[in-house]
């Protein structure tokens, strides 16, 4: 019995045509399509061109000592921006990050020069402040289902005014303090460039939360519950345990953020960080983190935060007013959410 005749394969160039018949994608729909694969792209980008513009504008931007100024900025701001990673991830906002961040630091420098605790004691009991923040934050937003936006916009008031209230609006200078919570703003030279502790201490920060964010069960599941809450709940993950560790785990980040402040100002004022939180919130959303959460990753938030602290320190450069700085600062943010917004609309 003979076979049954069979049709021959297309030729490969013939499938290849085919192929290229069918994706009709424009330029700028595979520009949308890699950026959405790789999040950070795009402000490694921004950052570079700031670089060579503010660098071309101004010969002291890329010498040695205002290397170092901007890279000591960043610490903190680069900081508080991995605690707001987390909560933008899942969805959420702090716009408490810097009111915790400064009750926490206030209440370290308090304990160790008024009440004669040692530095490490004064130190813990400002992570428990800072947890404890993070705590409430948590509760507020899994137990009374109330907005983060609604929640930390109601918790910034309140950490202001506890840390006005428990420091008389006092600063404590860093003179009064015990060594080690002034350790964090010790410098040491790097090819010319004076690096803080406290610096390394935010880049050591940022490789253990790359870690859990991308070989854990649980950053999975922080991603998973910002991606789609319900979806979440339907794959088995505690979405209410998530979202509170979360908020925790950033309330602990921001006590870390507090000692970096305090070594970088040699200080601790109940009225530094007027802009930590913009700048937090710029930082991520520059960094390729989606305010709907679901996307980014903590080394966008990086260079996100890089870049708040090259604008900011090259426009000051520049001699324009602080307050053009806060402007710019907010331009960055409406256009990296109209970016984030088009890269969403990503045909896959």
């Amino acid at each position: 019995m003979s076979k049954p005749a069979t049709e021959p394969n297309p030729p490969t160039s013939a499938l290849h045509l085919a192929s290229e018949f069918l994706d009709r994608r424009t330029t700028l729909d595979k520009v949308r399509n890699v950026l959405h694969r790789y999040p950070a792209l795009s402000p490694a980008v921004v950052l570079v061109i700031a670089i060579i513009v503010f660098g071309l504008l101004n010969d002291r931007f890329l010498a040695p000592a205002n290397l170092s100024l901007i890279t000591q900025q960043v610490a903190v701001v680069g900081t508080l921006a991995v605690a707001q990673t987390l909560i933008i991830l899942t969805a959420g906002i702090d716009l408490s990050v810097g009111a915790v961040m400064v009750l926490s630091s206030m209440v370290v420098a308090q304990t160790a020069t008024q009440n004669g605790l040692p530095g490490i004691v004064a130190l813990l009991l400002g992570f428990i402040v800072g947890i404890a923040a993070g705590a409430f934050n948590g509760l507020l937003v899994t137990r009374l289902r109330l907005p983060p936006f609604i929640v930390t916009l109601g918790t910034l008031n309140i950490f202001v005014a506890l840390t006005l209230l428990y420091s008389n609006g006092a600063t404590v200078r860093g003179s009064e303090m015990p060594a080690l919570l002034t350790w964090t703003g010790t410098t040491f030279d790097v090819l010319g460039v004076r690096i803080s502790v406290g610096v390394i201490m935010m880049l050591v920060l940022y490789i253990v939360v790359a870690f859990i964010l991308g070989k854990t069960a649980w950053g999975r599941h922080v991603y998973a519950v910002g991606d789609d809450k319900e979806s979440a709940r339907l794959a088995g993950i505690s979405v209410n345990r998530v979202l509170m560790s979360v908020y925790i785990a950033a309330g602990a980040v921001l006590a870390i953020g507090a000692w970096i402040q305090i070594g970088r100002t040699n200080a601790a004022s109940p009225n530094a960080g007027a802009d930590l939180n913009l700048d937090s919130i710029t930082a991520v959303v520059i960094g390729g983190t989606s305010l709907f959460g679901g996307r980014g990753t903590i080394w966008g938030t990086l260079l996100g935060a890089l870049i708040v602290g090259v604008f900011r320190n090259g426009l000051s450069l520049a001699g324009l007013d602080v307050l053009y700085q806060t402007l710019a600062v907010g331009v960055l943010i409406i256009v990296a959410v109209s970016v984030d917004q088009w890269i969403r609309k990503v045909r896959k």
